[in-house]
């Protein structure tokens, strides 16, 4: 099943910069192995992002060439003043994520990861079949509770399973055309409370509104 990225802008809770990265289709070629691809995008193979985002921390950053450098900015004595940030590429699909806000190179390391995973599900669309769609429990545990599920919870974008669910439910959104009522009713939800859960995201907003500007529909209002 072959992955595309998605140019879309991440209005992230850290504040990192709006960034465009062009529409690229990829080819079916075999699932890289770890460190393999030489960062040009287009060159992708045909894993899947929910592929990258199962990934331990330390299969994804093997995948990654990572650079520290000395951040630069406000902050006088207490800023950091060795090469403690971190920028992650990764290399089989050219995604990029830094972080530099802590002294420590480890703690910004993970934020970088973190982000790193947060752009993937963003960014990465997979195609989804329609026919005789069934919806995933990573998706279904971000949507709203049902009668079925009221031993679960419905969960947040600061749970860590989150970002699955978020790039399943994107993923659903782009196979329908961006339509939010055609999406709703693969996932047996009304338009409304779908809509609810893709307004209190942003950057789930932002990425929705991508998906339907490039279909010609008009965006969706917090």
């Amino acid at each position: 099943m072959a992955a595309r990225v998605c140019s879309t802008r991440v209005l992230a809770p850290w504040g990192m910069l709006q960034r465009r990265i062009p529409v690229a289709k990829f080819a079916a070629f075999p699932t890289p192995q770890i460190g393999e691809g030489d960062g040009d995008v287009e060159s992708n193979s045909a894993a899947t992002s929910i592929a990258y985002l199962r990934m331990s921390e330390r299969d994804l950053v093997a995948q990654c060439k990572m650079d520290t450098f000395r951040a630069t900015g406000p902050g006088g004595q207490h800023r950091n003043k060795t090469e403690s940030a971190v920028r992650l590429k990764h290399l089989p699909t050219g995604l990029v994520s830094q972080a530099s806000e802590d002294r420590s190179q480890h703690r910004n390391r993970d934020s970088a990861v973190q982000r790193l995973r947060h752009t993937i599900a963003i960014k990465l669309r997979n195609p989804v079949n329609l026919e005789g769609y069934v919806v995933a429990p990573e998706l279904a545990q971000i949507l709203p509770l049902k009668e079925t599920r009221k031993s679960s919870r419905q969960l947040g974008p600061n749970h860590p399973d989150y970002l699955l669910g978020l790039q399943l439910l994107l993923d659903l959104i782009d196979s329908v055309g961006g339509s939010v009522s055609i999406a709703a009713e693969k996932l047996g939800l009304s338009t409304g409370l779908l809509s609810k859960v893709i307004t209190s995201d942003n950057s789930l907003l932002v990425a929705v509104n991508e998906i339907r500007a490039s279909r010609g529909l008009k965006p969706l209002r917090a």
